[in-house]
Protein backbone atom coordinates (compact mmCIF):
# COMPACT_ATOMS: atom_id res chain seq x y z
CA UNK A 1 0.00 0.00 0.00
CA UNK A 2 1.46 3.77 -1.32
CA UNK A 3 1.90 5.62 2.22
CA UNK A 4 -0.20 8.39 0.87
CA UNK A 5 -3.23 5.51 1.41
CA UNK A 6 -1.92 4.40 4.53
CA UNK A 7 -1.82 7.90 6.22
CA UNK A 8 -5.84 8.33 4.66
CA UNK A 9 -7.09 4.88 5.98
CA UNK A 10 -5.31 5.95 9.69
CA UNK A 11 -6.83 9.22 9.30
CA UNK A 12 -10.13 7.73 8.23
CA UNK A 13 -9.97 5.05 11.13
CA UNK A 14 -9.13 8.08 13.90
CA UNK A 15 -12.20 10.17 12.56
CA UNK A 16 -15.16 7.44 12.76
CA UNK A 17 -13.30 6.42 16.46
CA UNK A 18 -13.84 10.17 17.42
CA UNK A 19 -17.45 9.58 15.85
CA UNK A 20 -18.41 6.85 17.80
CA UNK A 21 -18.05 7.88 20.90
CA UNK A 22 -21.80 9.57 20.72
CA UNK A 23 -22.72 6.18 18.75
CA UNK A 24 -26.21 5.50 20.16
CA UNK A 25 -25.30 1.52 21.21
CA UNK A 26 -22.36 3.04 22.84
CA UNK A 27 -18.49 3.53 22.33
CA UNK A 28 -17.30 -0.30 22.76
CA UNK A 29 -19.92 -1.78 20.53
CA UNK A 30 -18.72 1.47 17.38
CA UNK A 31 -15.27 0.41 18.13
CA UNK A 32 -15.13 -3.03 18.07
CA UNK A 33 -17.63 -3.00 15.03
CA UNK A 34 -15.37 -0.65 13.63
CA UNK A 35 -11.90 -2.48 14.16
CA UNK A 36 -13.57 -5.81 12.46
CA UNK A 37 -14.66 -3.83 9.67
CA UNK A 38 -10.94 -2.47 9.02
CA UNK A 39 -9.41 -6.01 9.76
CA UNK A 40 -11.61 -7.79 7.62
CA UNK A 41 -9.55 -5.14 4.51
CA UNK A 42 -5.77 -5.24 6.37
CA UNK A 43 -4.66 -7.29 3.53
CA UNK A 44 -6.03 -5.41 0.60
CA UNK A 45 -3.01 -4.13 -1.77
CA UNK A 46 -4.53 -3.12 -5.28
CA UNK A 47 -4.69 0.95 -4.56
CA UNK A 48 -8.13 1.23 -6.40
CA UNK A 49 -10.24 -0.89 -4.44
CA UNK A 50 -8.39 0.99 -1.33
CA UNK A 51 -9.61 3.86 -2.79
CA UNK A 52 -13.00 2.56 -3.32
CA UNK A 53 -13.03 1.41 0.75
CA UNK A 54 -11.63 4.85 1.93
CA UNK A 55 -14.48 6.70 0.18
CA UNK A 56 -17.30 3.59 1.53
CA UNK A 57 -15.73 4.81 4.77
CA UNK A 58 -16.07 8.37 4.14
CA UNK A 59 -19.96 8.12 3.50
CA UNK A 60 -20.54 6.27 6.54
CA UNK A 61 -18.84 8.98 8.21
CA UNK A 62 -21.38 11.76 6.53
CA UNK A 63 -23.75 9.17 7.76
CA UNK A 64 -22.98 9.09 10.92
CA UNK A 65 -22.84 13.19 11.03
CA UNK A 66 -26.33 13.23 9.83
CA UNK A 67 -27.71 11.03 12.29
CA UNK A 68 -26.19 13.17 15.38
CA UNK A 69 -27.19 16.14 13.92
CA UNK A 70 -30.90 14.55 13.70
CA UNK A 71 -30.60 13.08 16.85
CA UNK A 72 -29.39 16.95 18.33
CA UNK A 73 -32.33 18.84 16.40
CA UNK A 74 -34.63 16.35 17.81
CA UNK A 75 -34.50 16.78 21.36
CA UNK A 76 -33.82 20.49 20.64
CA UNK A 77 -37.48 20.36 19.30
CA UNK A 78 -38.77 18.64 21.57
CA UNK A 79 -37.19 21.07 24.45
CA UNK A 80 -38.44 24.22 22.93
CA UNK A 81 -41.22 23.60 21.21
CA UNK A 82 -45.43 21.69 22.29
CA UNK A 83 -46.94 19.76 20.27
CA UNK A 84 -50.33 20.94 21.53
CA UNK A 85 -52.45 22.34 18.85
CA UNK A 86 -54.85 24.86 19.79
Amino acid sequence: MANSLRGEVIKLYKNLLYLGREYPKGADYFRSRLKAAFLKNKDETDPEKIKQLIARGEFVMKELEALYFLRKYRAMKQRYYSDDKP
